[in-house]
């Protein structure tokens, strides 16, 4: 029996909001923009996305139940919205210098709270894609559990790395713990998040080829190369650290591009055949 897709009118919009990513961009430019200065900025634009991406939901999956990420957003940033209104000078700079680490670890506390209670966040958004027959297999609440964890821990990385620059460093905007390194956990994520229902599938599907590992490290690959290139126009390290980091990434981008031509010659990405298995 085919898996049937439960996708609503909408074409890409509607496709777009069955991803969890999307439900997750308010807290992703929340944890980018916030900072000394831009406490209002971050707050508002979290805020305003929540409210389109819930009145976008609303109107396409008419019925549907509410998410836990729908919920979350609207609450989360009403409440630090209300609460940046009625500060104090005092503690709006606290909340400038602070807010980051909270919207990432509560996220985190969402990820093990949703994955304690056998409803993991990404399961409510992979629903959307296929049939009922298929949300209570072990295996797709297995890769909804992995997921959703892999997201808990690039937000537990993110609040960790603004943690050291605001209490360690003192320098909420330090270029490598504001930005570059919760990037690159976010980044991480998301490669995971296309990469491993792939190879739960290819566990399940005689002929499904797995994914290479190549494909996991691409985003990761291709960001090193913007990472040095950044850190020497900033002079965020070492020039040396920022040549090293341009090499890497030149080295690794070849020899990914190098490894997929050899397997396209040798014919080992064969074309995958349609596959019953839902995920993705």
């Amino acid at each position: 029996m085919n898996a049937v897709a439960n996708t609503a009118p909408g074409g890409r919009l509607a496709a777009a909001l069955e991803s969890p990513v999307v439900g997750m961009s308010p807290w992703i430019i929340f944890s980018a923009l916030v900072g000394p200065g831009r406490f209002e900025l971050a707050v508002a634009l979290a805020l305003a996305m929540s409210v389109a991406l819930f009145v976008w939901a609303r109107m396409l999956y008419r019925g549907t139940s509410l998410k836990i990420l729908e919920v979350a957003d609207l609450v989360f940033f009403a409440v630090l919205a209300g609460v940046g209104a009625a500060a104090s000078p005092g503690t709006l700079r606290w909340l400038e210098t602070y807010a980051g680490e909270i919207s990432n670890l509560t996220l985190v506390v969402l990820a093990l709270g949703s994955m304690a209670v056998r409803v993991p966040f990404t399961m409510q958004y992979a629903r959307e894609r296929v049939g009922p027959e298929y949300w209570k297999s072990p295996e797709f609440l297995h890769t909804n559990q992995v997921i959703t964890g892999i997201w808990g821990a690039a937000f537990l990385v993110a609040a960790i790395a603004g943690g050291f620059g605001d209490l360690v460093l003192h320098n909420p905007n330090n270029l490598w713990t504001a930005w570059i390194i919760q990037i690159a956990a976010i980044v991480a994520a998301l490669s995971f998040t296309e990469w491993y229902p792939q190879v739960v599938r290819s566990r399940h599907c005689s002929g499904e080829p797995p994914p290479p590992v190549r494909n996991l490290l691409i985003p990761l690959a291709g960001l090193i190369i913007p990472v040095g290139v950044v850190s020497l126009i900033f002079d965020a390290a070492a020039s040396w650290f920022g040549v090293g980091l341009i090499l890497i990434g030149v080295i690794m981008a070849r020899a990914i591009n190098k490894d997929a031509e050899m397997a396209r010659s040798s014919g080992g990405h064969p074309q995958r055949k349609r596959s019953n298995w839902p995920l993705r």
